[in-house]
């Protein structure tokens, strides 16, 4: 993957995470020193000997703050968490597998508490400041893995993905975020937020990275991306909900997308989809999300409400009147809407969309509760797509041209990650 050698590459990390200019105290709240330099020693002594453990040998990577790593306490954002002081017997399954493939986890990122908010803001820890504008912030709730990406902190970050919160600070962050498939990627030793939801992506600079990642998390054979061919590719551009109110960047970029493709021989189809507004329905009548997070935080609410973020707290708290009929039949609509998404999606190569209606807010515009919450929405909105229909999708970054970063989203039907991937490659190319 890269032609410096491992311990080179993640003495440059280290130095942009130590740098007291920088965003590193903010960004990764532990950093593994030791463990990561004796991890790079090794890679480079299987290099010299040419020895290779796959693509992600000597790979610079972080960690999201929800995975166990034996011997920490996995906080998960909160400061309640870190004060319970329970330690990690082993590490996460993916951590496990990132290990094995000779990456070099280098650190734990930042995230929103609980992973329950697509604004990326942490009141306990701080909010790593966004790289391309430090008044503002950098989308959640894997805050921290976009933030030290971006900032050159470590070559790939992982974190999970519930409603958007890998491929939200992507877009945010001007970077590449994948989430894939649910079940191809174990949740076992990750605090969970959603049963039904949470996923677990990675984040990097170009498509190639995220798949060599998603392999080795997804326990599959390393392949080398190779970008579909874009003429002929049958692209759905998503109509109604994901082009409502967007905002100045956002309603530049995308059309000036859309062309693009279109020049490049794609054949584009402009889909009105009402299971958007099923969707909306359900979600109104019944949060499948919110009641699962309940249920995972409801003794510690009782106990220490007090301490969790306020707005984080006032979600959970919607969860304890949701009854257990209510959430049985939601998650029975919800499958059978999923089904019928599959088949609606079955002529099309990809269903499109922008990553995000908006750009990244500026901190000092989500002081009031009401309007962090106004724009955390119009974050979560496009990227919910995916999670609760159950696709795989990525987030690329579009051309900036001098305005903030925002992001191009591309849906496949649930399974078709590989396929999802190698479009990419190709998008990726085109906006080269």
């Amino acid at each position: 993957m890269n032609k410096t050698s491992a311990q080179e590459r993640l003495a440059a990390a280290l130095q942009r995470i130590d740098d007291s200019q920088g965003e590193g105290a903010r960004a990764v709240l532990t950093v593994y020193r030791e463990a990561a330099q004796a991890a790079a020693e090794a890679s480079d002594a299987r290099a010299r000997t040419g020895v290779s453990l796959g693509p992600l040998d000597g790979a610079i990577v972080t960690v999201k703050d929800l995975f166990d790593v034996a011997g920490d306490v996995t906080r998960a954002g909160s400061k309640v968490i870190a004060s319970e002081g329970k330690v990690a017997a082993s590490d996460a399954v993916i951590v496990q597998r990132l290990r094995a493939a000779g990456a070099v986890i280098v650190g734990k990122t930042n995230m929103s508490e609980f992973a329950f908010t697509g604004m990326g803001a942490n009141p306990h820890y701080g909010t790593p400041a966004n790289p391309a504008d430090r008044a503002r912030v950098p989308g959640g709730s894997s805050s921290g893995a976009g933030v030290a990406v971006a900032d050159d902190m470590c070559e790939i970050g992982i974190g999970s993905d519930t409603g958007g919160s890998v491929r939200i600070p992507a877009s945010l962050c001007g970077i590449v975020g994948f989430k894939p498939s649910k079940q191809r990627v174990p949740t076992d030793g990750a605090f969970p937020l959603s049963y039904s939801l949470d996923s677990i992506g990675p984040l990097a600079k170009s498509v190639a990275q995220c798949a060599a990642a998603d392999a080795v998390m997804a326990q599959e054979t390393p392949w080398t991306v190779d970008a579909a061919p874009l003429a002929g590719l049958r692209v759905g551009v998503a109509q109604g909900l994901p082009l409502e109110n967007l905002d100045d960047t956002v309603g530049r970029r995308f059309p000036e997308a859309l062309d693009r493709l279109e020049k490049a021989g794609v054949h584009l189809s402009y889909e009105k989809l009402p299971l958007f507004d099923d969707m909306i329905a359900l979600q109104t009548r019944t949060s499948i999300l919110v009641a699962e997070a309940y249920s995972v935080h409801s003794e510690r609410m009782v106990r220490a409400s007090a301490g969790v973020d306020p707005i984080v707290a006032g979600r959970l708290g919607y969860g304890k009147d949701i009854a257990a009929h209510a959430y049985v039949s939601a998650v029975r609509t919800r499958n059978a809407l999923i089904a019928a998404m599959d088949e609606r999606l079955r002529d099309l190569d990809v269903l499109v969309m922008p990553s995000t209606a908006i750009v990244a807010p500026r901190l000092d515009e989500i002081i009031e509760s009401k309007a962090f919450m106004q724009r955390n929405a119009m974050l979560l909105r496009n990227t919910t797509i995916g999670n609760f229909f159950d696709l795989c999708g990525i987030s690329l970054p579009l051309p900036r041209d001098g305005l903030l970063p925002t992001g191009l989203m591309l849906l496949a039907r649930n399974g078709h990650d590989r396929r999802l991937l190698r479009i990419a490659a190709a998008v990726e190319r085109l906006f080269c």
